[in-house]
């Protein structure tokens, strides 16, 4: 899923510019919107029982209509879990608002937003959309292990699959208790040469018998302590070839794939290959 936040003033034209996106978007695929709001919507006009629902304890309370349209509320949804949810199954996300976020963004104006900004204009309505458009596209996809399990299960061989085994990497705050915590991981590759090793070792594990779809992922830029770097899923006809699969292809994308990897502790920063 590519993932793009507008971020600017109230008046600078937002909504706007997530409306002509999610036109251009939605001829490619499906889109879904997120809004930061700072107070609840009203999801309920008749009465506002969902408001009551939750105020009865509920921690999350879906509204349905006759037509099938449906809203959801609760509490203490972060962006990053919702993002997690929609990734499995559309195409595009667009986030108004959360200028902090650590996603791909649009400014509109002079609002000032953290990193990585891919575009800059003066107003929603006076966006370019071709430009918009291929800066999110050119940046790597939001992708979940959720996500990457449906892309299996999509194989032409499915029926015939007994088995999907995964193994996602993380990034671990401390070897032993006494270790200073890591904050963070920052990684960078090279990216022509890392997609060819990434497509390569693909094929190499589904030529094997038995395997029908093999998906990888290594995240790139800063993934912080807790947080999920690497993904290997695959399809497989019995659980046996599926486990070796998933062994061999993380090892092998570890030891193939150039990535370079940078670690920055509570009293030290320094390049892995360095040590």
């Amino acid at each position: 899923m590519q993932v793009l936040g507008i971020v600017g003033h109230s008046d600078a034209g937002k909504t706007t510019l997530v409306e002509r996106l999610t036109e251009r978007l939605s001829e490619r695929g499906r889109v879904a919107t997120v809004k930061h709001c700072t107070h609840p919507p009203d999801v309920d006009t008749e009465g506002k029982d969902t408001a009551r629902h939750r105020g009865a304890g509920a921690s999350e309370t879906v509204a349905l209509t006759d037509d099938g349209a449906w809203f959801a509320t609760g509490e203490q949804r972060s962006l990053t879990e919702t993002l997690d949810e929609l990734a499995p199954e559309y195409d595009y996300a667009l986030v108004e608002g959360y200028s902090d976020a650590s996603i791909p963004k649009v400014v509109l104006g002079d609002r000032e937003a953290a990193d990585p900004v891919v575009h800059r204009a003066d107003s929603g309505g006076a966006a370019d959309l071709d430009a918009v458009v291929d800066a999110m596209l050119d940046r790597d996809p939001y992708v979940t292990l959720e996500a990457l399990v449906g892309e299996v299960k999509r194989s032409a061989d499915e029926d015939r699959a007994g088995a999907i085994a995964t193994f996602t990497g993380r990034v671990r705050a401390r070897d032993s208790p006494d270790d200073p915590p890591t904050e963070f991981l920052e990684f960078e590759r090279y990216d022509e040469v890392a997609a060819d090793r990434m497509a390569e070792l693909q094929r190499s594990l589904e030529d094997r018998d038995g395997v029908y779809a093999v998906a990888l992922h290594h995240k790139t830029g800063v993934v912080k302590a807790g947080e999920d770097i690497v993904f290997v899923v695959v399809l497989a006809g019995h659980r046996g070839e599926a486990f070796r699969a998933v062994e061999d292809g993380i090892n092998r994308l570890k030891e193939e794939v150039p990535l370079f990897k940078k670690e920055v502790t509570v009293e030290d920063e320094f390049w892995a290959h360095d040590r």
